[in-house]
């Protein structure tokens, strides 16, 4: 199990058009030491989702939310409110936990600027980043962020990028090499990419030979 000072606990959209984004986050956490947490982690379907959503809250001392997707983007469509409503559960577990539980911290994300005052006005005046989509800009954030508040090595976002190109073709070799498809390795769930980073790293970062 990855221990409470190294877990980063990922909250954002787990559908396909945010997959990129998604992917290169936790790519970057990652690639600086840490473990993201993701709630499709636990796949026991025993185990209701709320009560995985708060043991992975408790058991991270880091958190990232994107609040990308809490507004509709087109006519009787619902927002989606599981983002919000994870970052209260977050920061209620920051506020009236004890121990280690107090020094939690947050990251909060969002798409376009500003954005979160028309629906969530209660946390103005956080440190909101806006990363407008791009992959790259959610990479410089989330290392930012983790170099400032987490001590992480400070490596530059150039490098971790040129690192999650490396990954990426080091991954697709080896899935190709395992019998699957270039179709197959996309319709992979992000959960199992995710778990792959980490094998990249333990392995030393291999490079692919061509």
């Amino acid at each position: 199990m990855a221990p409470f000072e190294l877990s980063v606990f990922i909250n954002c959209p787990f559908d396909e058009e945010f997959a990129p984004l998604l992917q290169a986050m936790a790519f970057c956490v990652t690639d600086l030491g840490y473990y993201p947490r993701l709630a499709p982690e636990n796949a026991d379907n025993a185990a209701n989702r709320l009560d995985r959503i708060v043991e992975l809250v408790r058991g991270s001392k880091y958190a990232i939310h994107d609040l990308s997707r809490c507004k509709s983007a087109s006519g009787n469509e619902y927002a989606r409110m599981n983002m919000p409503f994870e970052l209260g559960i977050d920061h209620g577990c920051r506020r009236f936990g004890e121990g280690q539980l107090e020094t939690k911290a947050i990251l909060i994300l969002e798409e376009t600027r500003f954005d979160y005052h028309k629906a969530l006005s209660d946390i103005a005046g956080w440190d909101i980043r806006a990363h407008g989509g791009d992959h790259i800009k959610i990479v410089r954030h989330v290392r930012d962020w983790l170099v400032h508040h987490a001590g992480a090595p400070s490596i530059g976002a150039s490098k971790i990028l040129s690192d999650y190109d490396v990954f990426q073709a080091w991954y697709v070799e080896r899935e190709l090499a395992c019998g699957a498809s270039k179709d197959d390795i996309r319709e992979y769930p992000t959960v199992q990419m995710v778990q792959s980073m980490r094998e990249w790293v333990n392995a030393g970062r291999p490079i692919y030979d061509l």
